[in-house]
């Protein structure tokens, strides 16, 4: 297995240890640098290719939700936290996997080969330039074959990506950011944190939703300007 560039990111100079201790029991994985703070970490990420963030939410200034949201493409995060409390929001923000801690090194595990595997579909993709118009995605024991054409809109469901097609629904186990990386058709444009929509689908768009197949999609307001002028409005 190739080695892993890791960043970990924690104001507790005890947790930062107790991971990086757990890192060198995977001997792919490769410590770039721990920082105590986004704004540290945001000068690793400039300067490196990072594959995997261990991120605590409750930073100095700014905290790990609100780092993660600056992050134009960010790579697989982990999050590391005491509070239990900011799951949903970090699995809406297509976290890799969330940590309460303290959390045993089998958990740790468990965390890291999901970022690995979530990194193999995207290498995989990557190399296949073929999958031009379609996307094989594998869910319930099937692998189904998704032309991009027939694609109406996929929901981030945590770990889960809800993807919803003219003839069927599925929820195969890839993070939204993963099935994102998936679609490499013009056809499509994320309209809110937990929404990507096939642009040749909009029925209507109204305030802030839009509807496709009769199903009512939120629009959110960091992502309208752009997905009105994607639609040339």
């Amino acid at each position: 297995m190739k080695q892993l560039n890791c960043l970990i990111v924690d104001d507790e100079p005890i947790a930062r240890d107790i991971i990086a201790h757990y890192c060198t029991n995977l001997s792919f994985l490769g410590i770039v640098a721990t920082c105590g703070n986004a704004f540290q970490a945001r000068d690793v990420l400039n300067e490196n290719q990072i594959d995997i963030i261990f991120l605590d939410i409750h930073l100095p200034v700014l905290d790990g939700l609100s780092f993660l949201r600056t992050l134009k493409q960010p790579p697989q995060v982990i999050f590391t936290t005491a509070y239990k409390e900011h799951a949903a929001d970090a699995f809406d923000l297509t976290a890799c996997d969330y940590l309460v801690k303290p959390f045993s090194l089998e958990r740790f595990i468990v965390a890291v080969d999901k970022a690995v595997h979530n990194l193999n579909m995207v290498s995989k993709i990557s190399e296949t330039p073929t999958l031009v118009d379609h996307s094989f995605i594998k869910a319930e024991g099937k692998i189904y074959k998704i032309a991009h054409e027939e694609l109406l809109y996929a929901e981030a469901k945590g770990n889960y990506t809800k993807v919803v097609t003219t003839s069927k629904t599925i929820l195969p186990a890839i993070s939204f950011s993963s099935f994102e990386n998936l679609l490499t058709s013009d056809l499509f444009i994320r309209v809110h944190r937990s929404f990507i929509i096939n642009k040749s689908k909009v029925e209507s768009i109204e305030g802030n939703s839009v509807l496709i197949n009769k199903v009512v999609i939120p629009i959110g307001g960091s992502y309208k300007e752009n997905f009105l002028k994607c639609l040339g409005l």
